[in-house]
């Protein structure tokens, strides 16, 4: 049995998450599939999968040799298409995720820049604030927000964002600014759930951590709606600097507490460590870093 196959069928698997779909995706037959598997898994005297009756995912050895799997399979495509003269100008897929609002208000223009740059490109975008994994989903580049736990990642930063604490001029100038975090349970809170699940806010207080339970009046499941809620002055919110950027610039909304804010988290741009950096990829890398950069919201100096 080739090996190149079985890491070609495995790839597969750990994609679709399912032998079954990986069967037909690769139209094969589901005990072909199997066997494939078994092979790999003998060969290398490790066990590749979890598997119970409904649900297929991969082990921490799974994980490492699909990101090594992927790559070979890469290499010899890209070694392929080099002795061919195909593969000098960015083609294919390309599959891109960043937090949900980011990537709508900032990345979505970088992507139809560079699609119209590049006509032999198609992207795939995956918008979420769910962290993704750019090894099990498959995708190519990510913009991230926080520290980076995965060693495995090459990262890029391209600039910082803060937690605002925000209201409308309207609302303040009706109930007036909190001066402490401790008076934030006087006022009307707009709890976005996205990022944090329990209605707890951290603030720095002359170096020290503080933080202040709150009693929210609304809980958002969504950033843009707790954004809208406060620009209609319902009450305070906190969001991330680039999530109320505009709407402070404009009057919308102003800032408060800024003394204190916790210290900036980096925003980087992303890849899988390892994995040779094809001409789609790397135009992209190029372009994305480029506006990012250059974007006052995440780069305010």
């Amino acid at each position: 049995m080739d090996k190149l196959d079985a890491m070609k069928v495995f790839v597969e698997v750990a994609k679709q998450k399912s032998f079954v779909g990986a069967s037909t995706q690769l139209n094969l037959s589901a005990p072909a599939v199997t066997r494939y598997i078994a092979f790999l898994e003998n060969s290398l005297g490790i066990k590749l999968f979890n598997r119970t009756t409904r649900h297929v995912s991969l082990t921490e050895s799974g994980v490492q040799y699909l990101n090594d799997s992927r790559r070979i399979i890469e290499e010899i495509n890209e070694a392929e298409a080099a002795v061919s003269g195909i593969y000098t100008e960015p083609k294919g897929l390309l599959t891109i995720t960043a937090p949900a609002l980011f990537g709508e208000q900032y990345v979505l223009p970088i992507v139809i820049e560079f699609l119209e740059q590049n006509q032999d490109v198609q992207v795939k975008t995956v918008f979420s604030d769910r962290v993704t994994s750019l090894v099990e989903e498959d995708l190519d580049v990510a913009i991230r927000i926080g520290h980076l736990k995965d060693s495995n990642l090459y990262a890029s930063q391209v600039g910082v964002v803060r937690r605002v604490v925000c209201g409308s001029p309207e609302y303040f100038r009706q109930h007036g600014k909190p001066t402490l975090p401790t008076e934030l349970n006087h006022y009307n809170i707009i709890f976005p759930t996205t990022f944090e699940s329990s209605p707890v806010w951290h603030f720095a207080n002359n170096g020290k951590k503080e933080f202040v339970k709150l009693s929210p009046r609304l809980c958002c499941n969504q950033n843009s709606d707790a954004l809208k809620a406060a620009v209609q002055g319902f009450g305070i919110t906190r969001l991330m600097s680039y999530q109320v950027g505009e709407e402070l610039a404009k009057g919308r909304l102003q800032s408060v507490l800024t003394d204190y804010e916790e210290a900036p988290l980096p925003v980087n741009i992303i890849r899988v460590e390892g994995r040779r950096v094809n001409a789609k990829i790397r135009a992209f890398l190029d372009l994305a870093m480029l506006h990012l950069k250059q974007n006052q919201f995440i780069n305010p100096n």
